[in-house]
């Protein structure tokens, strides 16, 4: 299976790379925003116990958001690979993630890291705030955002990259130049 965590800071293209890869490899995405609506949605045991976090303004512990995604990962078994979107942030979710895939025989393929200035960041959050009217794409909110993805996930990258899994991929530029650097890196994992 291939299996492929993307990440980068927001407004660095990750949704729009997730889905020109999802199309050219057949994969089934997994995104944990997605996981977490849809068990609440449907009134699962896990969702049950994520809503009662989120309805205290608490973020859902590491474990809950594992097991959740281990079951749509079981569900989709029979794709050829997956996209992890949104997940793993930290670390400790790397590590889980790393671990959760090791129990199934599989293993994280490749990540995508999509590399993309500050300042470029920040133009196209804003940019996108003023076109489809999102409330957290202002000057303040991305700023924060930006902070936290360096705090958080930037450290991800050693993570990865002490597995040799790592791939730097310059995100500015044309989305179809982007993509072909995505998938030069990738068809030489395969």
């Amino acid at each position: 299976m291939l299996n492929i965590v993307i990440f980068g800071a927001p407004g660095s293209g990750k949704g729009t790379q997730s889905e020109k890869l999802i199309e050219k490899y057949g994969l089934a995405h997994i995104s944990t925003g997605d996981v977490l609506r849809g068990e609440i949605k449907a009134g699962s045991a896990l969702g049950k116990l994520a809503e009662g976090y989120i309805s205290k303004g608490q973020l859902v512990p590491d474990e809950v958001i594992i097991d959740m995604l281990a079951e749509v990962l079981d569900s989709k078994k029979d794709s050829k690979g997956v996209i992890f979107d949104g997940f793993p942030r930290t670390i400790p979710q790397g590590e889980a993630l790393d671990a959760m895939l090791q129990e199934r025989g599989q293993a994280v393929s490749a990540v995508v890291s999509l590399e993309v200035d500050e300042a470029e960041l920040v133009d196209r959050l804003l940019k996108r705030g003023q076109l489809s009217g999102r409330s957290d794409d202002n000057e303040e909110t991305i700023k924060s955002r930006l902070d936290v993805y360096k705090n958080q996930t930037s450290p991800l990258k050693e993570h990865y990259n002490k597995q040799g899994k790592l791939h730097g991929i310059p995100g500015m530029g044309k989305i179809d130049e982007i993509f072909a650097r995505i998938t030069e890196a990738i068809d030489n994992v395969k």
